[in-house]
């Protein structure tokens, strides 16, 4: 048990460290840099350079207990911004997600019926290439459709019903489990994940935890966007951080919701199984409408 508790607490610390106090301290590094330099000299390196070996041989003169306590400080005030900047995420993984809440909703309706009409519009392009009969087409013809299909897909996977990619994504996943399924999934979901096998599960978690980070990277950029009103260059810092985790979870997402769907065609009828809606001999291949229904049901007890 005491290797196992010091496993436990290296682990805790090193993503305390990675989380919080590296991010953090790179932030105290900017909000010095910033404070140093200001807007008027914000690229001046010959001033910059002074003030850091002025700072140096100040720290270096006081006590070795003032040294401590400085770096306890330091540490303990990179953990403070990075506890305060997690609490965001959460802002930040409804903009991406969505629904947008208010009084962001009618911007939200907007995106989403302007997204619905341009994957409406891309559907009945295809279908218009599709009219004449498969062995009639010509190797462009085929080429053209095949365009068109990645070109809805691109978009969203099924008829948008969020202002985001990302939203649209888990929607489509949702849309596609109650259409091709009829399991709603808000219900069903926590079920099939107790039934599920490791591998399936620790595939999912994997793609989950990737997108959590990039969430909390994008996150960070949200206060070096509020240190350009001292030091404009705080800017490009905030666009590189908030477009490098934007870029992550959108990748991270669409491994989520392929693992996820793929979870629902090969372990669907696992749940109905477990829930006695099937034999346990039955307990392969898709899962029907009909049975999806019924799970339905039996999870939702009439809410």
């Amino acid at each position: 048990m005491g290797g196992f508790f010091q496993q436990l607490a290296k682990a805790l610390a090193d993503r305390w460290i990675s989380l919080l106090v590296l991010p953090g301290a790179f932030f105290l590094g900017a909000v010095w840099l910033a404070v140093i330099l200001g807007h008027a000299d914000a690229w001046n390196v010959a001033l910059l350079t002074r003030r850091a070996d002025s700072t140096a041989t100040t720290i270096a003169g006081l006590p070795s207990g003032a040294q401590a306590l400085l770096v306890v400080a330091v540490l303990a005030g990179a953990a403070g911004v990075g506890f305060v900047v997690q609490t965001l995420a959460g802002v930040t993984r409804r903009v991406w997600l969505g629904p947008w809440p208010r009084p962001f909703t009618g911007v939200a309706t907007a995106r989403t019926v302007r997204r619905r009409a341009r994957w409406h519009q891309l559907v009945e392009e295809r279908r218009a290439l599709e009219a004449a009969s498969p062995a009639a087409r010509t190797p462009e013809q085929q080429e053209r459709i095949d365009t068109a299909a990645h070109r809805i897909t691109r978009l969203a996977m099924a008829e948008p019903g969020r202002p985001t990619w990302m939203g649209d994504r888990v929607h489509a996943v949702e849309s596609i489990a109650h259409h091709r399924y009829g399991l709603d999934l808000a219900y069903g979901w926590s079920r099939l994940w107790l039934v599920l096998p490791d591998p399936a599960r620790a595939e999912l978690t994997a793609a989950h935890t990737a997108f959590a980070a990039a969430v909390a990277t994008g996150t960070w950029a949200v206060p070096y966007l509020l240190l350009t009103v001292v030091w404009w260059p705080a800017l490009l810092v905030a666009a590189g951080i908030g477009l490098t985790g934007w870029a992550r979870a959108r990748a991270a997402v669409a491994d989520l919701t392929t693992l996820t769907e793929a979870t629902l065609d090969l372990h669907g009828r696992t749940l109905a199984a477990a829930l006695g809606i099937v034999a346990p001999e039955q307990a392969t291949g898709p899962l029907t409408i009909s049975e999806g229904e019924h799970v339905t049901d039996l999870v939702r007890k009439g809410r």
